[in-house]
């Protein structure tokens, strides 16, 4: 097994270390395309378990990862009993539903690039009183993950607060790594934001600003350098099925919304992942498909604890949403396997 602080620190100096980010010049040495920020230790590093290659930029062939949201550990029980506030001392069934989902996971054949997590990992928030326990309970069930999957987490409203400040993000960079960084797999440009700076940083107006600023210098690096797709994570959906849907708790508000998907769409991110709504949702804008995906965790609509399998090949991504039963019986269909094997 790897070691935790690998497993759960590996977003650092905004970049995932799990992968080597960095290709072959003409000569033999290791090139960075500009706009990619890499920390001390990921330039030194060599290729790191998860990474079949040191040369992520280039395309490979169809892979697939997987994603999961809301795990959130307590939701269960104060939902239950009407008390979200301070009912979220028992989560004994969350744990259960995430060892399926990591046990599932580590069955899968070929395996996932990576297992990214789109936010409310937990559901304490800053300063309330089961959060440590929770969080303990958590990473104790995700470091068993494959040490070849590469877990990938996504800050939540629940992780860093509704209104965060920088002592909150502070706190879950140290638990978790960056709240926002990029990373590239196979060809392919991916990039975590906290969401939550876009919802309310009344308390943090700097830290948005400081968002914005990398995220137009990443964008503008993935226009420059032509990445095969551009993917975002993030936890807060941009909207749930409309574009112009009125704004609520579970989408970013209208104006905000519509700069992003002006902003995704100029620079050709193709598809947004994301939970919040413990359902699943979407729609698209522009060609940018928002993806609403529902929760490991506690479900409030129609829809099974579950994670969604997406598939990148050359010229699409394809996704499916599988219930925790179903990928940990049956595995990844037919299609999907086809798809992989068609250029591999």
């Amino acid at each position: 097994m790897a070691a935790e602080e690998d497993v759960f620190q590996r977003a650092r100096g905004r970049t995932l270390t799990a992968f080597r980010q960095g290709t072959r010049n003409s000569s033999g040495g290791l090139h960075v395309p500009a706009g990619s920020i890499l920390c001390p230790a990921a330039r030194r590093a060599g290729p790191r378990r998860g990474a079949e290659s040191s040369d992520e930029y280039q395309w490979k062939g169809p892979f697939y990862f997987i994603q999961g949201a809301d795990p959130q550990f307590g939701l269960i029980k104060a939902w239950a009993v009407g008390n979200t506030g301070s009912g979220d001392d028992e989560w004994g069934e969350e744990i259960k539903l995430t060892e399926q989902a990591v046990q599932a996971i580590n069955k899968l054949n070929p395996k996932p690039k990576f297992f990214v997590l789109c936010g409310d990992l937990i559901h304490g928030m800053p300063g309330t009183q089961w959060r440590k326990d929770q969080e303990q309970d958590l990473k104790s069930v995700l470091k068993n993950t494959d040490q070849d999957i590469p877990l990938v987490f996504v800050s939540g409203n629940h992780d860093i607060g509704n209104t965060p400040t920088r002592e909150t993000i502070d706190n879950y960079c140290k638990s978790w790594g960056d709240d926002y960084f990029s990373f590239w797999v196979g060809g392919v440009f991916f990039l975590v934001l906290n969401s939550q700076l876009y919802f309310d940083s009344s308390k943090c107006p700097e830290l948005k600003q400081a968002q914005d600023a990398w995220l137009n210098g990443q964008l503008a690096a993935a226009r420059k350098h032509k990445c095969k797709h551009v993917i975002v994570f993030q936890h807060i959906p941009l909207f749930l099925r409309d574009p112009d849907e009125d704004h609520d708790y579970f989408n970013l508000e209208k104006s905000v919304r519509h700069e992003i998907m002006e902003k995704f769409h100029k620079a050709g991110v193709k598809a947004v992942f994301s939970g919040h709504y413990h359902r699943n949702a979407g729609g698209c804008y522009r060609g940018l498909e928002m993806v609403v995906s529902s929760a490991i965790g506690c479900q409030l609509g129609e829809d099974k604890h579950g994670l969604r399998v997406v598939l990148v090949t050359d010229e699409k991504i394809v996704h499916r949403y599988y219930s925790l039963d179903e990928l940990s019986s049956q595995g990844l269909e037919k299609e999907m396997m086809d798809m992989l094997a068609k250029e591999n």
